[in-house]
């Protein structure tokens, strides 16, 4: 990875990190589809690990106002979604990943809008996790399937049980991509060159918290994921 290259993706990176610190998810909406622009082979791995890291700091954060029993479910379906995940990867030629990213980020972007209001329960929150863990693993984009059962909870809720759970779930999905032999070295040192943009945006989001609504900041950042998903569905096609 260049110099340039590095410095576009960490802002990319910073911006998405800070967006994950305010509502509890949304890095991958906005990194997924521009790293994918930009290089395919920053994904998944190197964006599961900034998201592993960005989960377990926003864990500590918030510890104490984690869902413990939502999470156990979730991770219940992510488990094997995350199987899925890993086939997905291994069949999938170029122009086919960047479709299935695309389209799989501009499902997440249009279910973040949506007025569909699901509530956390067993069976939703089974289900979510395993496409959750699908998407995850292929994709890195994993956190608005779980994200919309808790979309009515309290803030601390939503950050800190979304945290434990990409914590669980991301790492799973490094360890069967690891186990699949999806995992190469450069992508290992391309995700430790984006964590220090990583903690630069997770830093900048506590004090954000206090003095912005999250919804102002969140509305663009969708907007950006969006057409960034648009722009890499119509350039994969054209491949």
């Amino acid at each position: 990875m260049s110099w340039g290259l590095l410095a576009v993706a960490g802002v990319v990176v910073a911006l998405g990190g800070v967006l994950q610190g305010l509502i509890g998810f949304g890095l991958a909406l906005i990194v997924v589809p521009i790293l994918a622009l930009l290089d395919p082979a920053l994904l998944p791995v190197p964006v599961l690990m900034v998201a592993t890291a960005h989960a377990s700091m926003s864990l500590v954060r918030e510890f104490a106002d984690v869902d413990w029993r939502g999470v156990g479910w979730a991770m219940l379906g992510r488990l094997p979604g995350t199987v899925v995940g890993i086939l997905i990867v291994d069949a999938l030629d170029p122009k086919g990943f960047g479709l299935v990213v695309g389209g799989s980020v501009l499902a997440c972007v249009l279910l973040s809008i949506t007025a569909w209001r699901p509530q956390p329960e067993p069976k939703s929150l089974v289900t979510a996790g395993f496409a959750s863990g699908s998407f995850g693993t292929a994709t890195a984009v994993g956190g608005p399937m779980v994200a919309l059962l808790y979309q009515n909870q309290a803030g601390p809720q939503v950050r800190a049980t979304l945290a434990a759970f990409f914590v669980l779930g991301s790492g799973a999905s490094i360890v069967g991509l690891l186990a699949a032999g999806q995992v190469h070295a450069h992508q290992l040192w391309a995700g430790l060159a984006l964590i220090p943009f990583l903690v630069a945006g997770f830093l900048l989001s506590g004090p954000l918290r206090k003095r912005f609504d999250a919804g102002g900041i969140r509305t663009p950042m969708l907007i950006v994921a969006g057409a960034s998903a648009v722009v890499l569905i119509v350039r994969s096609a054209l491949l």
